[in-house]
């Protein structure tokens, strides 16, 4: 993907705006900024929470298009205003077959299973305060190879279904997954009907990560976790042709790219843990 830091800093340049802007508005993209801590950020007529240093995020979903609005304003100063045009992604398809047929196209009983499970998740992403937790970046969650990208159709078992929303690193099961930020967990379930081993972990301010198909958890829903922490291993539970980690972002209700944070290819996989 190609840079576009020139979009940012020419709306920089502007003496009237008193914001930074890491990032760009592009689909599945993320943009880290920061203002007075009194001020007051809205995307559109969406309020953005603030921490207390002035940090927030904001997020745009795969088929985002148009111009989004980002509006600053302090106390005794004129409102700022920032068009933010969404630059477009093509996406690619994607195969995947030898998947069970009963996660491809499940029977009655476990639709309701995967209904309560989706309250389950969404409640776990539901988490809003003003922490900043993402502030210090974020690193590889897990070594290995990508085997899956953001955004791509998928087509499973030669049937299509819904895009593939999150990043695949292949490894061999047992190895270590990591948290790559800070955050507090706020979902760890051993077996989720599509995901499997899952863990949600919460970044502050409506960001979150998920991570599925796990074949062990190590932390506990509340645990408040440090990047670099180990969280988990990798597996091929739930509906998974083979080991690997599906890491997943959430700006709100925005599914977004973890892909976009990083700089460089994921490093070799770690060494799976002992049986």
């Amino acid at each position: 993907m190609k840079s576009r830091s020139w979009l940012l800093a020419a709306l920089l340049c502007h003496p009237a705006f008193a914001v930074e802007l890491d990032g760009e508005p592009i689909q599945g993209g993320l943009i880290f900024g920061k203002v007075k801590p009194a001020a007051t950020v809205y995307l559109d007529d969406t309020p953005v929470m603030v921490s207390t240093e002035g940090a927030f995020v904001i997020g745009f979903g795969r088929d985002e298009t148009g111009v989004r609005t980002l509006t600053v304003s302090e106390p005794g100063a004129e409102t700022d205003t920032i068009a933010l045009p969404i630059l477009l992604r093509e996406y690619n398809i994607e195969r995947v077959d030898g998947l069970p047929p009963k996660t491809v196209t499940p029977d009655p009983e476990s639709l309701e299973r995967i209904r309560k499970e989706g309250a389950m998740v969404a409640g776990a992403r539901a988490r809003r305060d003003a922490r900043a937790d993402y502030q210090d970046g974020f690193d590889w969650p897990a070594g290995g190879r990508i085997s899956g990208v953001y955004g791509s159709q998928r087509v499973l078992n030669g049937e299509p279904r819904r895009p593939h929303f999150g990043l695949d690193i292949a490894a061999p099961t047992g190895s270590p997954v990591h948290a790559p930020a800070d955050g507090v967990i706020t979902l760890a379930e051993p077996d989720l009907y599509f995901s499997g081993g899952t863990i949600i972990l919460d970044h502050g301010q409506g960001l979150s990560s998920t991570f599925l198909h796990l074949s062990k958890i190590l932390v506990e829903t509340g645990t408040t976790v440090s990047k670099g922490d180990l969280i988990a291993e990798i597996g091929a539970t739930g509906r998974a042709s083979g080991p690997h980690l599906d890491w997943r972002m959430n700006w709100l209700d925005r599914r977004v790219d973890p892909q976009v944070l990083m700089k460089s290819e994921p490093p070799p996989a770690a060494q799976a843990a002992t049986p």
